[in-house]
């Protein structure tokens, strides 16, 4: 499952514009940002903003690098125990590491060891190299009517088991992160979710379905 496309509210578009463009080194149209297949696009937000979680793909033989650069850029986050570097088995068989970025988002750079490795880079990690959105944040107060609801409809099944507060469903190309809406943001765990005004698309079958959510975010697929 690929997302291709994520409307992102935010307190000042030009403000987070500059910070994937500076920070990161994508590129950016106005208030369009690339990243691989995906496009992210910066909108004046409806209200308060609050913690949005987003991750990006990269290389596994490239996540030292990775790691390294996004260290000299932007604030790492840690799990309350000092840790920032989350390796994970099971389904996942991945590596992460989490940063902030604009209106207390929680940002990942994610290496999952099962997806093709795409051809060798070697020397300093550029932000060319991130590869896709791979990961959207969606909180809700109903986990497990999303979960059935989207599966049932878009056809994504849970990477993992899922849990009434907590279900990855789509595949290493592409997560939607389902949380229950009190659920705090990982590794912290202080940050609370949020999704108001977020719209996000999907590249996959059935076209033309959509989904709502009371919390304030829309999930669409197209083809």
């Amino acid at each position: 499952m690929r997302i291709v496309y994520l409307q992102q509210p935010t307190h000042d578009p030009a403000a987070s514009a500059a910070f994937y463009r500076d920070v990161l080194q994508l590129p950016v149209e106005g208030t369009r940002v690339r990243i691989g297949w995906s496009e992210i696009e910066l909108v004046p937000a409806q209200g308060v903003v609050g913690c949005t979680h987003l991750a990006f793909n990269v290389a596994p033989d490239r996540f030292e690098e990775a790691v390294r650069w996004i260290g000299e850029r932007a604030p790492i986050l840690q799990d309350m125990g000092g840790t920032s570097r989350f390796p994970l088995a099971r389904g996942w068989d991945s590596e992460s590491v989490y940063f902030a970025g604009p209106d207390c988002a929680v940002l990942e750079l994610i290496a999952r060891k099962r997806l093709p490795a795409p051809a060798p880079v070697h020397g300093p990690f550029h932000g060319s190299e991130l590869l896709c959105v791979s990961e959207v944040g969606l909180p809700s107060a109903n986990v497990t009517g999303v979960t059935r609801s989207i599966g049932n409809h878009f056809r994504m099944q849970p990477l993992e088991e899922p849990t009434p507060v907590f279900a990855p469903l789509g595949d290493h190309e592409g997560l939607l992160i389902v949380v229950d809406h009190e659920r705090r943001w990982f590794p912290e765990q202080k940050r609370l979710p949020w999704a108001q005004g977020v719209r996000v698309r999907v590249q996959g079958p059935p076209p033309g379905l959509c989904l709502y959510d009371a919390q304030g975010w829309e999930l669409c697929s197209v083809a």
